[in-house]
């Protein structure tokens, strides 16, 4: 990589030269993102004089933004869905489907019948975190097989669900396993 991408609104995927996938090589995005920085470090324009130093500077926030949000795989891909005009807007689109719903009532329903008991805890994190691949592995058909911004925002806003569930499954978890105090 010789010099930084032509544009400070190039997409995060240009900007690291990498194709518009949700499948990434992380140990790749990581190496890219060091030799950007290294290209654009403030500290490389310092002779330069102050608006040098300011443009270095906003190449290296936006250099770690796409980084954030490349390497996060529910993130990358609401930002593929984004590029390709169907962003996901968790928020206004908060219509599942009934099985989906019903699934997550059934392991809430499971997570307030475990209130403590750590082997419950296990088996419906495990249950959960197999779903979640499950998932994250549709997640990657509809953009890497299929290019369907549709089908890959409808599990972007199922996955940032079962994120929360699991979130809330951990932390469950923690409590339980901690050590009563007497």
């Amino acid at each position: 990589m010789s010099e930084p991408a032509p544009s400070l609104q190039a997409d995060d995927f240009a900007l690291f030269g990498l194709p518009r996938r949700f499948a990434l090589d992380v140990a790749e995005l990581d190496e890219r993102r060091k030799a950007l920085q290294r290209l654009i470090h403030p500290d490389r324009h310092a002779a330069a004089g102050a608006a040098a130093q300011r443009v270095a500077m906003q190449w290296s926030v936006r250099i770690n933004e796409a980084w954030q949000r490349l390497r996060d795989p529910l993130r990358r891909a609401a930002y593929w869905c984004e590029l390709h005009g169907m962003p996901v807007q968790a928020e206004a689109h908060t219509a599942m489907p009934a099985d989906f719903l019903a699934q997550q009532m059934r392991w809430r329903e499971a997570l307030d019948e475990a209130d403590g008991d750590v082997e419950a805890l296990h088996a419906l994190r495990c249950e959960v975190e197999s779903e979640r691949a499950a998932r994250l592995q549709q997640l990657a058909d509809a953009i890497d097989r299929h290019l369907d911004p549709h089908a890959a925002a409808t599990q972007v806003r199922a996955l940032m669900f079962i994120e929360r569930l699991l979130d809330t499954l951990h932390a469950r978890l923690d409590a339980a396993e901690r050590p009563k105090a007497h």
